[in-house]
């Protein structure tokens, strides 16, 4: 370990260069690569090596499992932790269920149906029925949740899986997720921001509130079963589940948590996290499951958390969930099925195809529903299917719920807990400050001072400029970080203290001659401006599903959600290790500037250590997390979020115990929009 930090020393110092003021003076500090890997994508390279190590402790607590009553306890303890992280399951509340309208086709009918998974919060369905004597009832029933399709039910794959469902004597009800189909919940911004967008817009309140995009999900899916147990045509006993992409996540969720599934198969979804991670990167909201990489819940758990339950796992060769990771979690799952005798109770269908849930797919899905469900176990294969029309498959008057009057969405059932929770903290934060703050240190995950590693420091250059010189640079602060930093010294010695100044474009945001910093040295402050993790040089740039609502670096906190990590917590001790850095090289007062969202991880590291700082001064600050459940949809706020972080606190607290030291200037909503005083 030592022998590796000095060769990384003298790396850097070999770039050393001493450079006069000039037009062509240049404040970057960083190269454009470090040890082969853009400084862009720092932060997604030591994360997925910090997940790495959580594959490998997966593997071999894993191979511990070998009795029956080692898996069981295993999969009560996951289940447990799985229904922790959701946040739980509210009380079951009359369905209240309508049937609006009914489509006859050859040998099956389909009734439209809405009703409520909590109350006057709408879900629409299509339930597919037979209609024929050849079948005796009660039918099964499976549980159909659709995947990303716009028009989700009306979907035609969706539709004919329901459909030669139903050709084979089973029910199908076929749902649209929230934010799909007839379900928009935001309905201002509806149809603009459907789908996997809306899904993680929903996610940012509620990771704030110890809940997932998924929680609402799992629930409609739960509400569902609940329905088709309700009908007299369906046996309660005979349940099973299948989806396709999204609606493939859904299944694994719902087949893992669900008692009452005795027949699953998940279509295009089931890779492994090792595999996601190094391909796709992290997806959108309901795919990550909060620290489920550290507590040990892969794709593979979701196969072998009910084992040994009947599972079909469906994947396409050339899908971009990666096929091999598929075959990996069918393969542990397989040989946790062996141990526990019941092998022949999974199986893997891979069609040579890309992303589908095609005629192969749907045929496999029903011969398998039809093994486990109906025991038969026959050929089924698909006829032509007349599918149901636009108008056909409307459940809806107005074809939105949100147009139901006293419709309730996600983002009103969030603000609804949200106002339970503010009284709450309020009660709290008047009685026990210091327990509470400890607890803020606990849920962002931020290490005491005296816990935190000391930093590696390499200066890297040198720039003169009238009255005081800028020192290059880079501080370490674990392997494979990278905090570029300037550092403005005054020609004069003085004694006025030193301020260490966060802005969130990066170090020389504000560095020019003439501007905010040069006036703090001129006024005989030593200066450290410092770009924390993933800020400035190292901000992750263009990821996939998160533009233009949730920042360029999506991807990457989502990886850090999965192993249980916050931005706001790894910035915090960036922020911790910076003031003691600068408090060694500047005894005396120190002050805190910042600029933008890395206000957030100042304030928590002003108020956690406020004895490390003189002052603090945070302008265009978001005000409080509360308004960003109050207001719903947001801008760039995804990586502001701390899992559950409005069970216990908002900023305002953190704000409060600061006191006098504070200052708050400019501060802005939940849309970056400046807030007017009132």
């Amino acid at each position: 370990m030592y022998r590796k930090r000095i060769v990384v020393v003298v790396v850097y110092l070999s770039l050393l260069t001493i450079v006069k003021v000039s037009a062509e003076e240049n404040l970057r500090i960083l190269p454009e690569t470090i040890d082969g890997v853009a400084t862009s994508k720092i932060m997604g390279h030591y994360l997925r090596k910090q997940a790495a190590r959580q594959f490998e402790k997966w593997k071999s607590d894993y191979e511990k499992r070998k009795t029956k009553e080692q898996v069981y306890e295993y999969q009560k303890r996951l289940r447990a932790k799985f229904i922790d992280v959701l946040g739980g399951f509210p009380e079951r509340t009359p369905l209240n269920p309508q049937v609006t309208g009914i489509v006859r086709r050859d040998r099956y009918y389909v009734e439209n149906i809405i009703f409520e998974s909590r109350p006057r919060h709408y879900v629409t369905a299509l339930l597919f029925m037979p209609d024929t004597e050849k079948h005796n009832k009660p039918y099964p029933g499976v549980l159909v949740p659709c995947g990303h399709a716009m028009n989700a039910k009306a979907y035609d794959s969706y539709q004919r899986m329901g459909a030669l469902l139903a050709l084979n004597g089973m029910a199908a009800l076929v749902f649209d997720p929230i934010d799909q189909g007839e379900r928009g919940q935001f309905i201002e911004d509806w149809p603009k921001l459907w789908g996997t967008k809306a899904h993680t817009m929903i996610a940012v309140g509620s990771i704030l509130l110890g809940r997932n995009t998924a929680s609402f999900e799992v629930w409609d899916g739960m509400r569902g079963i609940d329905y088709l147990q309700s009908r007299p045509e369906v046996d309660p006993k005979r349940i099973g589940c299948t989806g396709n992409s999204g609606g493939g996540t859904q299944t694994s969720y719902l087949m893992a948590l669900d008692d009452r599934i005795i027949a699953a198969s998940p279509s295009c979804y089931i890779t492994n996290f090792d595999r996601l991670l190094n391909t796709l990167g992290g997806q959108d909201a309901e795919q990550n499951i909060y620290a489920q990489l550290e507590f040990g819940m892969d794709h593979a758990d979701y196969l072998m958390m009910r084992a040994p339950t009947p599972i079909l796992v469906c994947a396409a060769t050339m899908d971009f969930f990666d096929i091999g990771g598929t075959w990996s979690s069918f393969r542990y799952a397989k040989r946790l099925y062996t141990r526990l005798g019941f092998a022949e109770r999974i199986d893997l269908l891979e069609n040579d195809a890309k992303h589908n849930y095609n005629k192969q797919a749907r045929q496999g899905v029903a011969r398998w529903m039809s093994r486990w469900l109906l025991n038969k176990d026959i050929p089924i294969t698909e006829p032509d299917i007349k599918t149901l029309s636009k108008e056909e498959v409307q459940c809806t008057p107005q074809g939105q719920v949100m147009m139901i009057k006293g419709a309730r969405s996600v983002y009103d059932l969030n603000r609804e807990y949200e106002k339970e929770l503010a009284q709450r903290r309020k009660r709290l934060w008047a009685s026990d400050r210091t327990g509470l703050l400890s607890k803020v240190r606990k849920m962002a995950r931020i290490r005491k001072v005296s816990e935190l590693p000391k930093p590696q420091v390499e200066e890297i250059g040198l720039i003169e400029r009238d009255g005081y010189h800028i020192k290059k640079m880079i501080i370490k602060p674990e392997d494979g970080i990278y905090l570029p930093a300037l550092m403005f010294v005054p020609s004069q010695k003085s004694e006025k203290g030193a301020v260490l100044y966060l802005h969130e474009q990066g170090t020389a945001k504000d560095a020019d001659p003439g501007g905010p910093i040069e006036k703090l040295v001129k006024a005989g402050r030593l200066v450290m401006a410092v770009d924390l993790r993933g800020v400035g040089e190292t901000h992750g740039v263009g990821q996939r599903y998160f533009m233009p609502y949730f920042g360029s670096d999506g991807q990457d906190f989502y990886i850090a959600y999965v192993l249980g990590r916050s931005y706001v917590g790894m910035r915090v001790e960036d922020v911790l290790i910076c003031v003691c850095l600068l408090k060694q090289k500047q005894p005396g007062p120190i002050s805190l500037v910042a600029i933008g969202h890395v206000g957030i991880p100042a304030l928590h590291a002003a108020a956690l250590e406020p004895d490390l700082f003189d002052s603090v001064k945070l302008i265009r600050t978001l005000a409080s997390w509360s308004n960003v459940v109050g207001m719903g949809k947001s801008q760039d706020q995804l990586v502001n979020t701390v899992h559950g972080a409005l069970t216990a606190y908002d900023l305002p607290n953190l704000a409060a115990a600061l006191g006098d030291k504070l200052t708050i200037e400019e501060p802005l909503n939940a849309l970056g929009k400046p807030i007017k005083a009132e």
